[in-house]
């Protein structure tokens, strides 16, 4: 990759201790003992701060402050070893610098680059004196990444006969209500349905799922929630949880994950069984065999779900809506892709399973367990990704409709959904209704202002 010049550019600032102001991230003061001269024969005295304010997203170059500060008696030079790195960690740039910082005194250091950078997510690593502070991870013009759709020509044909299977199943729908969840506004219901099989063949599926349903007996627009991979272990409880009436709720857990493999006693008492998860690591789960890939299944039971609405007296499906993190951000863009029903407006937030080629680049994390997979079954990495290709969100997006409005997120420090891999589909929509929140300080995880902004994206869409 090319490489490129700093522009650096030095302002004194008024002498004396300040703190820094803004979006920023520091290192704790290391200071060493000052001699009875008030003299320093070393510069550990020195604190350097890396100011970068906003969501650090850039257009064309980043802007950032080196913020310096002596609290010494005397001058001090301070040694500052800036590089940059894309998020696949190849070089850009690196540099490095002297400054003399007044006794008692601060400096400003405005670094910007030359020439443009590409489109792409980056991270900034600088030391003063030898000592660190914290990455400063940064996007340049996200919305120009290109990450083309790399859909197999039989990507649609696939999907098709697919929900044609699916559509043979009979849901069977078994509903038992959860009265300690209930009130007058809305009643929570344990759902059982049928769906897909593992395969071509086979029996279908048996999955699970919270309902709740309002209780005016009036239309009510429909909310799907999808889960991110699941971690609790089987020693946890599921949450179950209760509504106000002002939505049809219903609370997913596909094959597998969640509900989906706990005993009785870790669910509010629903007059079942004790359920056993038979697919071991879900990303791993027939790798290899589209047509019995662990993902295929998982997909179509966000289709039943949302088939299993329509059938509910109080559900408005004109008004129809998915949200989801992680895991369930990938459900939420792949629901949205196959369902028969239009969705009204999707919220998928640091989405999993975007750009494979890409992501695998970036973090080990699920490609140590492609890899091996790929391995055990003889597949080169070109037969990996077109494999792949089929569960990829940034394809899956392209049968989004364009009437569908999305609210996605992601952490410029998410080293397991990286912003890269959720930009992919995100760039990939047909539709222009659609924002994206960068966070530069998150890693996995969920915004604090998620739920209020992501409810507040569904109720404009009801006006």
């Amino acid at each position: 990759m090319k490489k490129y010049l700093f522009i650096l550019l030095a302002t004194l600032s008024v002498l004396g201790l300040s703190s820094s102001c803004g979006d920023s991230s520091s290192i704790d003061d290391e200071s060493g003992e000052q001699q009875g001269t008030g003299k320093t024969e070393n510069l550990e005295d020195l604190t350097l701060t890396i100011i970068a304010d906003g969501d650090r997203v850039f257009s064309k170059k980043p802007t950032f402050t080196a913020h310096v500060e002596n609290p010494a008696n005397v001058e001090a030079e301070a040694k500052i070893i800036c590089s940059i790195k894309t998020d696949t960690k190849e070089p850009v740039v690196s540099f490095e610098l002297t400054e003399k910082i007044p006794a008692n005194g601060q400096k400003d250091i405005v670094l910007t680059t030359e020439d443009n950078l590409e489109p792409g997510f980056y991270n900034a690593n600088c030391f003063l004196n030898g000592r660190g502070t914290p990455v400063v991870a940064f996007g340049i013009d996200p919305f120009d990444i290109v990450s083309a759709p790399d859909k197999q020509a039989d990507f649609d044909e696939f999907w098709e006969a697919a929900k044609a299977q699916l559509a043979a199943v009979d849901m069977k729908v078994d509903m038992v209500e959860i009265v300690s969840k209930s009130n007058s506004n809305c009643k929570v219901y344990f759902v059982e349905l049928q769906s897909v099989p593992d395969g071509p063949d086979g029996d279908p599926v048996l999955i699970h799922g919270y309902y709740l349903e309002p209780q005016d007996g009036q239309k009510h627009p429909v909310l799907m929630h999808f889960y991110g991979y699941d971690t609790l272990g089987s020693k946890q409880k599921v949450y179950c949880p209760s509504g106000d009436g002002k939505y049809a709720e219903f609370y997913l857990s596909h094959r597998g994950q969640y509900l989906n493999r706990t005993t009785a006693d870790k669910r509010e008492p629903d007059g079942k069984g004790d359920f056993e998860n038979i697919y071991g690591d879900w990303f791993a789960y027939g790798f290899g065999y589209k047509d019995s890939y662990y993902y295929r299944g998982a997909f179509l039971d966000c289709v039943q779900a949302v088939n299993f609405m329509a059938t509910r007296p109080t559900s408005d499906m004109v008004h129809l809506f998915a949200e989801g993190s992680s895991q369930g951000g990938a459900l939420s863009y792949a629901v949205a892709a196959l369902s028969d029903y239009p969705f009204t407006a999707i919220a998928p937030c640091v989405a999993f399973l975007g750009d494979y080629p890409d992501y695998f680049r970036i973090v080990d994390w699920p490609a140590n367990v492609a890899k091996s997979c790929a391995s055990q079954n003889g597949l080169s990495d070109e037969q990996m990704y077109a494999f792949l290709s089929y569960f990829d969100t940034k394809n899956l997006a392209t049968r989004i409709p364009a009437s569908t409005a999305v609210l996605a997120c992601s952490g410029l420090l998410d080293k397991t959904c990286p912003p890269h891999t959720n930009i992919a589909p995100y760039n990939n929509l047909a539709g222009k209704d659609k924002e994206y929140y960068f966070y530069p300080k998150m890693n996995h995880e969920i915004p604090s202002d998620w739920s209020s902004k992501m409810m507040k994206f569904f109720a404009k869409k009801l006006e």
